[in-house]
């Protein structure tokens, strides 16, 4: 049977009406960068927004289990001063939340390094309000969720091959080929589609060429320290340095068609569709959107779930 000592809180062996007094006594309790770990028979959950809503954004909330039998939360007092969590982790540990970085146009996955708070204040946005609806995603239900951060990293790596690099594939040569029918029949009318040929002809340079780099040379690399860990014997000279160096490469690749689809975004209107518009034109954008959008979950699960955990293997 699980007891309660100084790390271990069993809310099974307490009355219901003194579990949640018991436990914001132990929190109080804590000191910053401590822990206590709780053990229930259910979701905890309430005791989340209970704990936000009377001592705030103070703590850390980390499932340890869910479920079916046992759920076990690690709850830590934040140190003062310690960064908010990125963009990124928050996505990376919940992608329901990653709708509302999208409804408010903060970047998720290129721009994942910022905090909530510093990305909100660059656009001028009501954090406090951002923060409300990142706590109401945790409400959403969601069918059978895809648990990318829980996949082994040899996995994920031919995930994002067998599911991203092939639609990228797929789609680029099509959306090469309307970009430029497009701009030849209504660029004169509509200037701005010159600009997104040239735009859509630079993503797909750019990608081709970094998609051939992490399928030759860094996804191989990174399945290798994978099927070796634990091999103290095993010395990978991959020609490249370390992992972060291509990883640093990797990501400014990212951002620079991350900023070419949100200049291609802005110069549309947001995709917004003009009264001339032909079956092409609205085919174009119509795929564009969509491009957009598969970019952002794969550009997500390589900079903010498989490379950090690939440099952490490495270093390991």
């Amino acid at each position: 049977m699980l007891i309660i000592n100084e790390d271990i809180l069993d809310l099974t062996l307490l009355d219901p009406k003194q579990k949640h007094s018991v436990i914001f006594v132990r929190f109080d309790g804590l000191t910053e960068g401590e822990s206590v770990c709780v053990h229930n028979d259910h979701d905890p959950k309430p005791l989340y927004h209970q704990l936000l809503g009377e001592r705030g954004d103070v703590f850390d909330w980390e499932y340890l289990e869910k479920g079916p039998e046992w759920w076990k939360v690690k709850i830590t007092r934040r140190k003062s001063g310690e960064r908010d969590e990125t963009l990124g982790r928050v996505a990376a540990k919940d992608f329901r939340k990653a709708g509302v970085f999208k409804k408010y146009g903060l970047d998720f996955c290129c721009g994942g390094k910022k905090t909530v708070k510093d990305a909100s204040a660059e656009k001028g946005l009501d954090v406090d309000k951002i923060e409300q609806e990142l706590l109401l995603a945790d409400q959403t239900p969601v069918t059978r969720p895809l648990p990318y951060n829980e996949w082994g990293l040899d996995f994920l790596a031919d995930y994002i091959v067998n599911t991203h690099h092939r639609y990228v594939k797929k789609e680029l040569p099509d959306l090469t080929e309307y970009a430029g029918k497009v701009a030849k029949a209504h660029g004169e009318k509509h200037p701005e589609l010159l600009i997104i040929n040239q735009l859509v002809n630079d993503i797909n340079a750019e990608m081709t060429a970094h998609m051939a780099k992490e399928e030759k040379i860094l996804f191989p690399h990174i399945k290798s320290l994978v099927a070796n860990k634990g091999d103290n014997s095993f010395t990978p000279d991959p020609g490249f340095g370390t992992m972060q160096n291509p990883v640093w490469m990797m990501e400014m690749e990212h951002e620079r068609v991350g900023k070419d689809l949100e200049r291609i975004r802005t110069l549309s209107s947001n995709y917004g569709m003009p009264g001339d518009a032909c079956a092409t034109y609205s085919l174009l954008y119509r795929k564009l959107s969509e491009f957009e959008d598969d970019l952002h979950l794969h550009v997500h699960l390589e900079n903010n779930i498989l490379f950090p955990k690939a440099v952490e293997l490495e270093n390991k």
